[in-house]
């Protein structure tokens, strides 16, 4: 079908693929190249028992949820042995399982299930440091300084003539000292919670330990993993002082850092690319892509969270004989402005086509505020460290409003895209839950100055009428629900037309007939400074346009086109409101 001619919102006659390329379609059939997926928060997902904790066996119940939603693949965040202190991103045992989640045999029944249903399994892996009850640093702290085990870790000897200093100056991204003293005068780096002590990569038996931890979880049939902290694992010679706050995770707090052209010792060294080529050849022999009969269907893959400065830093991580996917945090943190969210999908898509690979979209995670909060914050406003009582308080209309259109801008990119559970009911961050019942260990550590994380983490509505909105089958949960949750439910809105739910299905479903996420795009130009318009053409398929009008005035839909799915309903003389997207096929 050859694309119609369409009238800009001045009158003008402009031929839709005349703009400038951003793209060029994908061919490859490897299924993360174009998947989206879906994380689940273990703990806040599904409670089987009542004991207020989600776990395994309720992940498991569920997933015939996901499978009508329409995604290809589940996230799971941690569900490994731990003590808790930074809700399972602190590991004692990477071979097995909380009790608070179930046991190996729910892990394994839980991919069973998942792969009946056509659903891949990625789990977290937590590289950059343990928990400090794991086996490992145990042995460190008991054998003493010089021993092989404690070289397994980052010990450094203190400074001063006692030893009475920390080694160097960095700080927590949890709030507080970087560093930890122990009983024989040694100190242990921890770039997160003391009982979170970083591992040393520069050590060979710390990188023989994770590649058989991948092999161990992919021989129980995972389909990859997402490695958290994956900037972090190596660290600049000498641990040079640095004098500069260490933000939440980076620089995550939306603002452009340049450190005075200094790059952050702790993050994005260039050594942990070698770390990554080591766990794409062990991946490879799980994805024998130079032995006949290969199926990319079956790829097992890699996804890094690196918080970098730029979509080209973020890009190193997935050249050919690394990562496949990274987050692209870019875009998460682009401000609601039609000029930033172009330069972020503009400069994301080139540095992901420089080196072959997918860019991997993401606007919501179980670390940063939910973007139907974020968004109904002031424009540049951010909260990187959550929205609690007291603080300025989102515009909860505006903000469904504009994550209603932000998904329906991401869903038509090329790419893959990651969702977080929830966003598709519209859930906001619990911001009035009450400070006693916080458990990020931000909160704690920064003196009660930073909310934390907790706000996005509460416990998932199910049903608006039962206790704890069906999370489980008693009203406990480990986070408590705000109110609005309830109207929020799943039950409330399945079926419901013009609900978040069938606005996310109808969604996930057009992409995936028009393979959008393997189509190529190309920019309109002509509607003016407040509208993104993007035509995105999968091989074979019609082409889709897809407007995001930013403005303060409604925007006409072009002559030719009409409306496949819409973020929200239309003005009365049928045009494009503020703060809403729509998706737009070549009329019949």
């Amino acid at each position: 079908m050859t694309t119609a001619e369409t009238t800009d919102a001045l009158g003008r006659i402009l031929a839709p693929a005349a703009g400038v390329r951003l793209h060029r379609a994908d061919d490859d059939s490897a299924w993360w190249r174009h998947a989206v997926i879906y994380q689940i928060y273990p703990r806040s997902w599904a409670d089987s028992d009542g004991d207020g904790v989600g776990d395994l066996p309720g992940i498991t119940v569920r997933l015939p949820y996901l499978r009508d939603l329409g995604v290809d693949a589940i996230w799971l965040s941690p569900f490994y042995t731990s003590p808790q202190a930074d809700a399972g991103y602190d590991v004692a045992d990477y071979r097995d399982i909380d009790p608070i989640f179930g046991k190996l045999a729910d892990v394994d029944a839980l991919i069973e299930a998942a792969h009946g249903l056509c659903l891949r399994v990625i789990v977290d892996l937590v590289p950059n440091h343990s928990s400090d009850e794991h086996a490992w640093f145990q042995s460190a702290l008991s054998t003493g300084p010089g021993s092989l085990e404690r070289e397994r870790y980052v010990f450094r000897d203190g400074l001063g003539d006692d030893g009475a200093q920390p080694p160097n100056n960095w700080e927590s991204v949890f709030g507080g000292p970087a560093w930890t003293r122990v009983a024989d005068g040694q100190w242990y780096l921890h770039l997160f919670d003391p009982k979170q002590p970083d591992f040393n990569w520069e050590n060979p038996e710390v990188r023989a330990e994770f590649e058989s931890i991948l092999r161990y979880w992919l021989d129980r049939g995972v389909d990859g993993f997402r490695v958290d902290v994956a900037h972090g694992l190596i660290k600049a010679e000498g641990l040079p002082d640095w004098d500069e706050p260490l933000h939440m995770l980076g620089d995550a707090d939306g603002v452009d850092h340049d450190h005075g052209g200094k790059h952050p010792p702790m993050w994005d060294q260039d050594g942990v690319h070698e770390v990554y080529r080591e766990w794409r050849r062990v991946l490879n022999s799980y994805n024998p892509v130079d032995t006949p009969g290969h199926d990319p269907a079956h790829d097992r893959v890699l996804c890094a969270e690196a918080w970098v400065d730029s979509p080209e830093r973020a890009a190193r991580y997935v050249r050919a004989d690394e990562m496949h996917q990274a987050f692209n945090f870019d875009f998460l943190q682009a401000p609601w402005r039609a000029s930033d969210l172009l330069e972020s999908i503009e400069d994301s898509l080139a540095a992901g086509d420089a080196v072959g690979a997918p860019t991997t979209w993401v606007l919501s995670n179980h670390d940063v505020v939910r973007h139907a909060s974020r968004l109904g914050l002031p424009v540049g406003e951010r909260r990187p460290n959550g929205i609690g009582i007291g603080d300025p308080q989102p515009d909860a209309a505006l903000g469904l409003q504009r994550a209603r259109a932000a998904t329906t801008l991401m869903l038509a990119l090329p790419g893959s895209a990651y969702l977080y559970q929830g966003e598709e009911l519209g859930l906001p961050d619990s911001t009035d839950m009450p400070e006693e019942a916080r458990q990020d260990p931000t909160w704690e550590r920064s003196g009660h100055e930073e909310r934390g994380r907790d706000g996005c983490r509460v416990p998932m509505p199910w049903e608006g009428d039962a206790p704890s909105y069906g999370f489980g089958p008693s009203d406990r949960t480990w986070l408590p629900q705000p109110e609005i949750y309830g109207s929020l439910a799943v039950d409330r809105q399945r079926g419901v037309a013009g609900s978040t739910l069938e606005l996310y299905r109808a969604l996930l479903a057009a992409r995936r007939d028009l393979r959008l996420g393997s189509g190529s795009l190309s920019r309109i130009d002509g509607y003016g400074d407040d509208v993104v318009a993007l035509v995105n053409a999968a091989d074979g398929r019609a082409s889709v346009q897809v407007l995001v009008n930013l403005g303060v005035g409604a925007v006409p839909v072009p002559e030719g086109w009409e409306v496949l799915i819409a973020s929200g309903p239309a003005t009365a003389d049928g045009q494009l409101p503020t703060d809403t997207a729509v998706w737009l096929r070549p009329a019949e």
